[in-house]
C-alpha cells in the first residue's frame, strides 16, 4: 500500500492498540510490524518488513470480528487468491495469502507514494496530460484483470496508488472483487462499493461486469479532472439515486480546459445504458494512449520555436508587428505625396521583421523540421497553457474585460469610420491613439484568459504567411537533404531506451548474469513496431468497412477483421507491458529494491510474449497467402450418358 495514511476518525484507535499487538506476536519471526498505514471496512492495512527476505510490505488484516463468521471467512480467502494470481505492472501484487491462529490476512507489495484521492484533495484536479496517462494504466490493469475474469467493483481514488519514484498508476484493493463466473453465487441485491462511484447497475443490485468498472473509471476520471464527483448527495442513498436516475453531468461543464477528445472519452464512460460505453477496458486504453498522441513532448527545436523564435522577442511582442504595418502604410501614404523614396523607406518597416522571422523558418527547416510540424506544436502549447490556466483563472471574462472592450472597439470603430468619411486623417488618428488605452487595457486583461500571443503566432505562422515565410526559408537554403526530425518517440521505443540506459549504468558482475537483457528488449520493440504496423493497417480497414459480396458475407469479413484488430491491440499491450515490466524491474534493481532473480522470471515472460507475437504475424501471414491465391477455374460440366451433348451446327 502507500506510505501516506488515509484520513482517520477520532475513533479510531491508536497505532500500537491491543490488536496490533496480538495480530504482531501472531505474526513474530515472520513479520515485524511497524504502523498502520489504511482502515476501510474490508480490513486494516499496516507496514511491515517480511524477516527472511528483508523487504518493506504492506499486510492487509481481515477484521477479526468479520473472520470469526465463516462464510465471510471463506470469501476473503477465496477472492484474496483469486487477486493474488493477478500479475500486471499497474497492479498491486499480493505475495501471499495466509491464516494463523484467528488472524486472516495477505501480503502484498509496499508502493511508495499516494492515494490519487490524496493526490487531488492535496493539489486539486490533475492537468489532463497527466489524468489521461493515469487513466490509460489503470484501464491497462482492469483489462488485464477482466481477461482473468475478474472485476473489481470497487474503482475508486483511494483504491489507485500513484507511485513517487516513477508516477505510475496501480490498482489496490481486489479484495471484494468477485470471478464473473461466480457472479451467480453471490447473494441477490447485494451492493458493494462506494456510491460516489458506483455504476447504475451495481446501485440497482444487479450483476455486474467489466462495463461497471468502466462507469466507476469514468467517475474516477470525472473527478481527477474536476476535483469533484459526478453526483453528491446528503446521504448514500441520495447519491444511488442519482446514478439510477439522472445523466452525468458532462465533464466540460466543469473542466472547460479538459481536450475534448478526452472530455468525450469520460462522457462515455458515463453512460446509463452499459452498451453505449467503451467496449472494454482495453479498448479504452487504446482511446486514451490516442489523446497523449497529440500531447507528446515537443523536440527541443519546435519547443525553442514555438516559445521564442516565432516571434519578435521583446517587450510588446504582440503589438510590434501590427503597429509596423499600420505605421508603414499611413506615414509612408502620407509621405508619399511629398516624396516618393518615403514609401520605400518605411516600406522597410515591415520587410526587415520580415526577414527575422524568415530566419528564423531557415534555422527550424535546417534542423529537420518543415511548416506542417508547426500546427501540432502551437496546438500543443495553446492546450498546455490553457490547462495552467484553467487552475487559477476563470474561463468567463470579467465585468472590467467586458467594458474595456466595449471601449476600444468603440473607438477603434469610430476612428475608422470617421476616415472613411471626412477623409480627415489627422482627427481619425487622435481618435485611435485615444482609444488605444482601454484597448491595451482590454488585451492585458484577456492575456490573463487567454494565451493571445501564442494565439496570434500560431495562426501568423500556420497560415499564408507562414508558409511564404518557410518558402522564402527555404529558397536560400543548399540544395541538399534535409535530414526529417522526429516529433515523438512510439511508446515502445522510449520504454526500450530508457531500459537500455538503466542496464547500462548496472555493474558489471550484475550485467553479466543479465547479458541477453538487450537482445529481449531489442525483440519486444521489433514485435511492438510490427504489431503497430499491423493494428494501422487493420483500423483503416475496419474504418472503410469490407467489399460487399453480400450481406451474410460482410457481415462476416467485418467480424473477422475486427476480432483480428482486438486479438492486434491486446499482443501490443502484451508486448508494451513486457518491456515495462523490464524497465520497472531495472529501476528496483539500480534502487535496491529489486533482484536480479526477479528480473530473470521478466526476462522469461518476456520471451514467452515475444514468441506469442511470432506464431500469430506467422499465422495472419499464411491466411493472407491463402486468400491472395488465385481461385481454381471451373471445369464444364461433362455430358452424361443419357443427354448427350449436341453440335449446335
Amino acid at each position: 500500500m502507500v506510505s501516506q495514511p488515509k484520513p482517520v476518525t477520532s475513533g479510531t484507535p491508536g497505532p500500537y492498540d491491543d490488536l496490533f499487538v496480538a495480530f504482531q506476536t501472531a505474526l513474530a519471526g515472520r513479520y515485524s510490524l511497524e504502523r498502520e498505514i489504511g482502515r476501510g471496512g474490508m480490513g486494516i492495512v499496516y507496514l511491515a518488513r517480511e524477516v527472511r527476505l528483508d523487504r518493506p510490505v504492506a499486510l492487509k488484516l481481515f477484521p477479526p470480528e468479520l473472520a470469526a463468521v465463516a462464510s465471510l471467512r471463506e470469501r476473503f480467502l477465496r477472492e484474496a487468491r483469486t487477486a493474488a494470481r493477478l500479475s500486471h505492472p499497474h497492479i498491486v501484487q499480493i505475495y501471499t495469502v495466509d491464516e494463523v491462529d484467528r488472524f486472516v490476512f495477505f501480503a502484498m507489495a509496499y508502493v511508495d507514494g499516494e492515494t490519487l484521492g490524496a493526490r487531488i484533495r492535496n493539489r486539486g484536479p490533475m492537468p489532463p496530460s497527466e489524468a489521461a496517462r493515469m487513466l490509460r494504466e489503470v484501464a491497462w490493469a482492469l483489462g488485464y484483470a477482466h481477461e482473468q475474469g475478474v472485476v473489481h467493483r470497487d474503482v475508486k481514488p483511494d483504491n489507485i496508488l500513484l507511485e513517487a519514484a516513477t508516477g505510475r498508476a496501480l490498482v489496490a484493493d481486489f479484495g471484494i472483487a468477485g470471478l464473473q463466473q461466480d457472479a451467480a453465487t453471490q447473494q441477490t441485491g447485494e451492493v458493494v462499493g462506494t456510491p460516489e462511484f458506483m455504476s447504475p447497475e451495481q446501485a440497482g443490485g444487479a450483476r455486474v461486469d467489466a462495463q461497471s468498472d468502466l462507469y466507476a473509471l469514468g467517475a474516477v476520471a470525472f473527478y481527477a479532472l474536476s476535483g469533484r464527483v459526478p453526483f453528491a448527495g446528503a446521504t448514500s442513498a441520495e447519491v444511488l439515486a442519482k446514478h439510477l436516475t439522472q445523466p452525468a453531468p458532462p465533464i466540460a461543464e466543469h473542466a472547460p480546459a479538459v481536450p475534448r477528445r478526452i472530455a468525450r472519452i469520460v462522457d462515455a464512460c458515463l453512460c446509463k445504458d452499459p452498451a453505449e460505453r467503451p467496449a472494454g477496458a482495453a479498448q479504452l486504453a487504446e482511446q486514451l494512449a490516442a489523446t497523449l498522441e497529440h500531447r507528446k513532448e515537443l523536440p527541443v527545436a519546435l519547443r525553442a520555436f514555438v516559445k521564442h523564435d516565432a516571434r519578435i522577442d521583446g517587450p510588446g511582442v504582440l503589438l510590434i508587428p501590427p503597429a509596423l504595418v499600420i505605421v508603414s502604410i499611413n506615414v509612408a501614404n502620407f509621405f508619399l505625396a511629398l516624396e516618393p523614396g518615403f514609401a520605400t523607406f518605411f516600406s522597410g518597416l515591415v520587410l526587415v521583421p520580415a526577414g527575422i522571422l524568415a530566419g528564423r523558418a531557415r534555422r527550424l527547416l535546417k534542423a529537420g523540421f518543415e511548416h506542417s510540424d508547426l500546427a501540432v506544436a502551437f496546438k500543443t502549447e495553446i492546450e498546455r497553457g490553457r490547462e495552467e490556466r484553467a487552475f487559477s483563472v476563470s474561463p468567463r471574462p470579467s465585468i472590467l474585460e467586458r467594458i474595456t472592450g466595449i471601449l476600444s472597439g468603440v473607438g477603434f470603430g469610430s476612428s475608422l469610420l470617421l476616415l472613411f468619411v471626412t477623409g480627415r486623417f489627422d482627427v481619425s488618428a487622435a481618435l485611435f491613439a485615444l482609444s488605444s488605452v482601454p484597448g491595451l487595457g482590454y488585451v492585458a486583461l484577456l492575456q490573463r484568459r487567454r494565451d493571445i500571443d501564442i494565439e496570434f503566432w500560431g495562426n501568423l505562422w500556420t497560415g499564408p504567411i507562414g508558409r511564404l515565410l518557410f518558402r522564402i526559408a527555404r529558397a536560400v537554403l543548399p540544395k541538399r537533404a534535409i535530414p526529417q526530425a522526429m516529433t515523438h518517440r512510439p511508446t515502445e521505443l522510449a520504454i526500450a531506451m530508457a531500459a537500455e540506459q538503466l542496464f547500462a549504468e548496472l555493474p558489471k558482475t550484475t550485467r553479466k548474469h543479465l547479458g541477453d537483457l538487450p537482445a529481449v528488449v531489442h525483440r519486444l520493440e521489433a514485435d511492438a513496431q510490427r504489431m503497430r504496423t499491423r493494428l494501422e493497417e487493420l483500423q483503416e480497414v475496419v474504418a472503410d468497412g469490407p467489399v460487399r459480396r453480400g450481406v451474410d458475407s460482410t457481415d462476416r469479413v467485418a467480424r473477422a477483421l475486427r476480432d483480428e484488430r482486438d486479438t492486434v491491440q491486446k499482443q501490443l499491450a502484451d508486448v508494451v507491458a513486457a518491456l515495462e515490466n523490464i524497465r520497472l524491474g531495472l529501476l528496483r534493481l539500480r534502487s535496491g529494491s529489486g533482484s536480479v532473480q526477479s528480473l530473470t522470471t521478466d526476462l522469461g515472460a518476456a520471451r514467452a510474449v515475444g514468441e506469442a507475437v511470432d506464431l500469430l504475424l506467422e499465422g495472419q501471414s499464411i491466411v493472407e497467402a491463402e486468400l491472395r491465391r488465385p481461385a481454381l477455374p471451373s471445369l464444364p460440366a461433362a455430358p452424361t450418358p443419357t443427354q448427350p451433348h449436341e453440335d449446335p451446327a
